[in-house]
């Protein structure tokens, strides 16, 4: 019998993700990996079902929405990316290159709840090959100039590449890459597979981190700070540049004094080396009005405050606006986060705050 998974607590160590149920599209198995994968999950004993397309699994087990939706998040889909045109992927990037979409983590605030709308279900790409030459036409587009691409704009692929090993591929493709470059971040402590990878420091391996308080109540079924401070050690350890996005600051009672903390935990945890060529970016929490219907939705007990009174609304692009903290909260945020920053890693740079 299939059975509905309950998403982990965030106060425990996460395993690495196992689907529960996994669609394979006819396609997908035109390509080494489709079969590999398919291969893969039958020794596993995973449910494996056909889909037309990625982007049209129906009849996900679950007798309601809220089921349904979790069911989802457990749901691996095995396809093949159709279109190649690359994203732009401001400020981290210059394009967003597409190994996967959606994520098996539960934070309340994601913007993917938005954006995959109806679709909640995560889908891994098999025809990597045609995604690298993809890559290969924009690198020659900007050559000489350095073109940097972004991985886990629409997923959190470290979190599936434990099973796929795309990302592996990728960082090993762009390591022997003249001019490109490859950036990706993610919430999971799973990166074992990853550290022999021949990255010819052309990988930036970047952590989401967080205070205590947001990833108790506000990301369920990712990794503990403790856990991603630690794979963080190890990717410094294995030469990878790192960086850290502080995401999203949110001003709960005792953040002043919660994300100083968070920085101390990771400042006494890095090597003297990973410290010199270390990046930070800080995004401040911000919902939408369509966000805020489905994060209450999707969570109905969150703790998130989404009260548009509060905030300062701004406009973004294509005319969708986005409630953010007031002026004199941002400052705030940049005194107390930047200074610490700055004090604690005075090599380090802050790529951006937004």
């Amino acid at each position: 019998m299939w059975l509905l998974s309950v998403s982990p607590r965030a106060d425990i160590m996460v395993k690495p993700f196992v689907p529960q149920l996994v669609y394979i599209e006819p396609r997908a198995l035109e390509y080494p990996l489709g079969v590999k994968l398919q291969n893969k999950f039958k020794d596993m004993g995973v449910e494996i079902r056909e889909t037309t397309s990625h982007n049209q699994v129906r009849n996900l087990p679950g007798d309601n929405d809220f089921q349904k939706y979790r069911t989802a998040k457990s749901t691996l889909v095995v396809g093949v990316r159709k279109t190649l045109k690359f994203d732009t992927s401001k400020p981290s990037a210059e394009y967003a290159i597409p190994f996967a979409t959606g994520c098996m983590g539960h934070c309340h605030y994601c913007y993917l709840q938005t954006t995959m709308g109806s679709k909640p279900y995560i889908r891994t790409y098999v025809n990597t090959d045609e995604i690298f030459e993809a890559a290969e036409q924009y690198m020659q587009e900007r050559a000489p100039e350095e073109t940097r691409f972004e991985a886990s704009c629409t997923s959190d692929i470290v979190g599936i590449d434990h099973l796929t090993h795309t990302l592996k591929h990728a960082i090993e493709y762009f390591g022997r890459s003249k001019h490109g470059q490859l950036r990706f971040v993610t919430k999971f402590a799973h990166v074992d597979h990853l550290l022999d990878a021949d990255h010819q420091g052309r990988t930036r391996f970047r952590f989401s981190i967080n205070d205590d308080y947001v990833i108790k109540y506000f990301e369920p079924g990712t990794s503990r700070l403790k856990d991603r401070i630690e794979a963080a050690v190890k990717v410094a350890e294995a030469g990878y540049p790192l960086g850290f996005i502080v995401a999203p600051i949110y001003l709960h009672e005792g953040w002043q004094s919660g994300y100083p903390e968070m920085l101390e935990h990771l400042e006494a945890a890095l090597p003297a080396h990973a410290k010199k060529n270390l990046t930070f970016e800080l995004i401040q929490h911000r919902f939408t009005k369509p966000a805020k219907r489905v994060i209450q939705k999707n969570y109905p007990m969150t703790k998130l405050e989404l009260d548009e009174n509060k905030r300062k609304y701004k406009w973004g692009r294509y005319g969708i606006g986005k409630y953010v903290y007031q002026n004199e909260e941002q400052e705030e945020i940049k005194d107390v986060i930047g200074s610490t920053i700055y004090k604690m890693f005075p090599q380090a740079r802050i790529e951006y705050f937004t």
